[in-house]
C-alpha cells in the first residue's frame, strides 16, 4: 500500500484511503474509500483519447454544492484500466496526505 491520502472539501473529508492510483497527477480513490453521503448524481460526460469516458458526480456537503467535482471511469481503456471505478476530485477539493 502507498501513503495515506485525503480528500476535503467545504470543511469535511470525503474520501480516504492508502490504495490511490495516481494518474496525471489526480488520485483516483477506491470508490468504498469515498463517503457515497456527499455523491450527487450528474448527466454529465467527458471522453479522453487514452482513458475513454469519464462520468461525474457532484458534491453536497453541509448545502453547499460543487457540481461534477468527482468523476470516474465506469468502463476505461485498457490502458486505463488501474482506475476503473476509482474516483478523482478537482474545482477545489484538496488532496494531501493524511
Amino acid at each position: 500500500m502507498g501513503q495515506m491520502m485525503v480528500a476535503r472539501w467545504n470543511g469535511r473529508e470525503i474520501a480516504r484511503s492508502d490504495d490511490t492510483v495516481v494518474v496525471e497527477g489526480n488520485h483516483y480513490f477506491p470508490r468504498g474509500a469515498v463517503d457515497a453521503a456527499v455523491l450527487t448524481p450528474s448527466d454529465t460526460h467527458t471522453v479522453c483519447g487514452w482513458k475513454g469516458m469519464a462520468s461525474y458526480h457532484g458534491l453536497l456537503v453541509d448545502g453547499a454544492s460543487n457540481p461534477d467535482a468527482a468523476w470516474y471511469y465506469p468502463n476505461p481503456k485498457q490502458a486505463a484500466a488501474e482506475i476503473r471505478d476509482r474516483i478523482a476530485f478537482w474545482k477545489g477539493v484538496k488532496v494531501e496526505p493524511a
